[in-house]
């Protein structure tokens, strides 16, 4: 969020209104369909722009009129308040484009989901992604985090991220220099040179590879996900970050401390799968943070370990105050 203030929905009409940008806008919006936790109260204004061009439009008019405003993916590492989001939510859904860029390469627009940029690939012959089959969210969010799975992270492939400037939200591109990607670290993220920088697209090196191959290899680890849980149930996939100084994988931490299985309300811990957390049913936010302090606070006293998550939390957790 930036330049938090209250206000009104007249105001908010108001205001986007004024914006006329290219957009899908819809107010009041529930915020559980657009998260894969399927968690979420309202958003005041939930904004889709057709074009980066747009969402940059959206970003300057809200930073000169001081109007709340929050930029999301796919929703596949984010947890919504059950209070929902005041001011506007800006998505990147609509940035769906993808096109060849350059002799092996692949350029997609962030609202892109991850599957379907593997798919892509796999059917164009292009090895390098399919470590990503069946990941859920969108390609901005991968970028941003540099989402990682079967000893593979996005940071390999990626040879370009385009995105729009901090605080004045022109256009520009980096190229990937692997010194400041890591495990879950990134440029873009809160302490990297890139923060407040909103990803709007990325570019792929890609090399040659059998279509029949990829696609074999993609089943192989959609199957892996689906025996491990990944699909049963609403979910961010992983939870925690998995910490290599644990000296083991947070799943297996958790579960040496009986946590498959255990739920608070409609939160619950994957029975099996330890470091997934999901929606049984009609999850609150405010029990699934409970769970997760819950395991927060289990294994730092049994083990001395501190468990990062990777969701992102968005809107109000605090409980209104008295009056």
């Amino acid at each position: 969020m930036v330049g938090y203030h209250a206000i009104s929905m007249t105001t908010l009409r108001k205001f986007i209104e004024k914006c006329n940008i290219d957009a899908d806008i819809a107010y009041d919006e529930p915020m559980a369909p657009h998260t894969t936790f399927r968690i979420g109260g309202p958003a005041d204004v939930f904004a889709r722009p057709r074009t980066p061009e747009a969402l940059a439009a959206l970003l300057k008019a809200a930073r000169d009129e001081g109007v709340p405003v929050a930029v999301v993916g796919g929703g596949a590492n984010l947890l919504v308040a059950d209070a929902g989001v005041r001011g506007v939510v800006a998505s990147t859904e609509l940035l769906r484009g993808a096109r060849p860029d350059g002799d092996g390469r692949l350029f997609a627009e962030a609202g892109l989901p991850v599957v379907v940029l593997v798919r892509m690939a796999m059917e164009a012959g292009l090895a390098g992604l399919e470590f990503a089959a069946g990941l859920p969210g969108s390609v901005g969010g991968a970028a941003y985090m540099n989402a990682r799975c079967y000893e593979r992270e996005f940071a390999d492939a990626l040879v370009r991220v385009d995105y729009l400037e901090p605080g004045t939200f022109r256009p520009a591109s980096v190229a990937v220099d692997r010194s400041a990607w890591a495990y879950k670290r990134t440029p873009f993220m809160p302490d990297g040179a890139l923060a407040g920088a909103v990803v709007v697209g990325a570019a792929f090196g890609l090399s040659p590879g059998d279509p029949a191959s990829l696609a074999a290899r993609m089943a192989e680890l959609e199957a892996d996900r689906a025996a491990k849980g990944h699909f049963d149930y609403p979910s961010a996939g992983s939870l925690f970050k998995n910490d290599r100084s644990h000296g083991r994988p947070v799943g297996r931490i958790l579960d040496e401390l009986g946590f498959k299985g255990r739920r608070i309300g409609d939160a619950m811990v994957n029975p099996k799968h330890a470091n997934i957390f999901v929606n049984a049913g009609e999850a609150r936010a405010s029990d699934m943070v409970a769970l997760i302090d819950e395991a927060r606070a289990a294994a730092r006293a049994a083990f001395g370990v501190e468990l990062e998550p990777e969701v992102a939390m968005l809107g109000s957790f605090q409980p209104p105050a008295r009056a």
